[in-house]
């Protein structure tokens, strides 16, 4: 049964967040469909895939083979078009122990996520060769301006990459030189930063305040580098200048939260 699931920053596949899984199989003349949210644990090639709750179940019958086939391709091109990507492992149902709970560590950083700006419309213009290419540089400059502020890369989704610094200062200016970074590329960005706790389970991050960054990223315009009230509080002796963004609520995060502009 092919699976996909969602990707992107907006739907970010870090460990511990909530994504969405859909597979489909072909009997025949009837094609079987299954989706519902995932929780997504680990990154890369160990991560784990589990249904929060059980997926939801639907049959088509098409009358035959044939259409039953189409349906299907046409199916999986559009969840390709909606930011999907080929799920290889299983997807178990399970709910997290109360015993691996116990196992987390808690960290503080500033997390900073990256989201290239009209990405679908960019490569379906270049084409996968020449956007293969392109994204091999993207990612090789914005590796290079993690590792001169001192970041560490979580994780990357999609075109989209998740980092934490230690210093507020270091992940705004890391922002910065990514964004002229790949300027010369051809390519705009929007950039959201927080500072908050999370938790750490080896490999695994965990946190809501993975989620609030996410969203503060999806605020931003292209060109944009927008941080939370958080990260503007812990620079208050910085030259860093802020332009106040407004309140703002944030899809799925409790309460309202004020987001300013690091002006050039």
């Amino acid at each position: 049964m092919p699976k996909f699931l969602r990707i992107g920053v907006h739907q970010s596949n870090v460990s511990g967040y909530t994504s969405k899984a859909w597979c489909v199989r072909r009997v025949g003349p009837a094609v079987f469909l299954k989706w519902g949210a995932v929780e997504v644990l680990g990154a890369g090639d160990g991560r784990k895939v589990y249904w929060t709750v059980p997926p939801r179940e639907k049959t088509i019958r098409c009358g035959t083979a044939q259409r039953a086939n189409d349906y299907v391709k046409s199916a999986i091109a559009r969840r390709r078009n909606h930011r999907y990507e080929p799920l290889a492992g299983p997807i178990a149902l399970r709910r997290r122990s109360a015993e691996r709970s116990t196992e987390l560590k808690q960290a503080l950083a500033t997390i900073l996520i990256v989201d290239i700006v009209r990405s679908t419309e960019k490569a379906a213009k270049l084409g996968d060769a020449r956007w293969t290419k392109v994204m091999g540089h993207y990612y090789a400059a914005v590796r290079k301006e993690l590792k001169t502020s001192r970041g560490k890369e979580v994780v990357t989704t999609g075109d989209g990459v998740l980092a934490t610094f230690k210093a507020p200062a270091a992940g705004v200016r890391c922002a910065t030189a990514i964004r002229e970074a790949v300027r010369t590329l051809g390519l705009e960005i929007r950039v959201g930063l927080h500072a908050g706790e999370y938790k750490v389970s080896g490999a695994e991050v965990v946190g809501l305040a993975f989620h609030i960054g996410a969203r503060v990223a999806a605020k931003a315009r292209a060109g944009e580098v927008l941080v939370s009230s958080a990260v503007k509080d812990l620079m208050s002796q910085s030259q860093v200048c802020f332009r106040d963004h407004g309140v703002h609520q944030l899809k799925g995060v409790p309460e309202r939260w004020r987001l300013y502009r690091v002006e050039d």
